[in-house]
């Protein structure tokens, strides 16, 4: 029981990093440089194996062209909503 506590306790924490993450970004980074941001994160995910760039690069660049692109999304496909 130990274990699931410590679990849930870093997964928590890892969401709130990630929630403080996408609002940081989208409140400093212009939304042309996110879409570019997010490619380069990509790009750099598919070298993951190469020291300095990691996998961990693939997951967060299509999270930042997520949040750019599901307005977008949500109104090409007629729900109006913006969550996805």
């Amino acid at each position: 029981m130990e274990e699931r506590g410590w679990l849930h306790r870093a997964l928590h924490k890892l969401k709130r990093q990630i929630q403080w993450g996408l609002a940081w970004t989208n409140k400093n980074v212009p939304k042309s440089l996110r879409l570019l941001l997010g490619i380069l994160l990509i790009a750099g995910g598919v070298f993951g194996f190469l020291p300095v760039l990691g996998f961990w690069m693939l997951p967060l660049g299509v999270v930042i062209i997520w949040e750019d692109l599901k307005d977008f999304w949500s109104r090409l496909t007629g729900n109006g909503s913006s969550e996805g």
